[in-house]
């Protein structure tokens, strides 16, 4: 499996990200449970709307396909996606 770094960029409708949160975040927990997210959570100000999430995955498409899952995604709030492919050298995501 192969590690991977995801960016989302959030839009400004705030009342949809807040509506949505908890469905949102029950759909990660069961990726953390399936074994495919590994870690995940907003990134502190200064900066835009955003969030980190770690996850693991045969290849960058079949992360795409799960992503587009996401109930966030599905509700257009995430404005952008970014998707880097990580090699965790120290910590406990090395080796994965």
């Amino acid at each position: 499996m192969t590690v991977f770094a995801v960016n989302y960029f959030y839009n400004d409708d705030t009342d949809t990200i807040d509506a949505l949160r908890p469905e949102h975040r029950a759909w990660l927990k069961s990726q953390l449970e399936a074994g495919n997210m590994l870690a995940s959570g907003p990134l502190v100000k200064p900066g835009p709307l955003s969030a980190l999430l770690i996850w693991q995955s045969e290849d960058i498409e079949a992360l795409s396909g799960l992503l587009d899952q996401d109930p966030f995604q599905i509700a257009g709030v995430v404005e952008e996606t970014v998707i880097s492919e990580w090699n965790a050298i120290f910590g406990p995501f090395e080796g994965k």
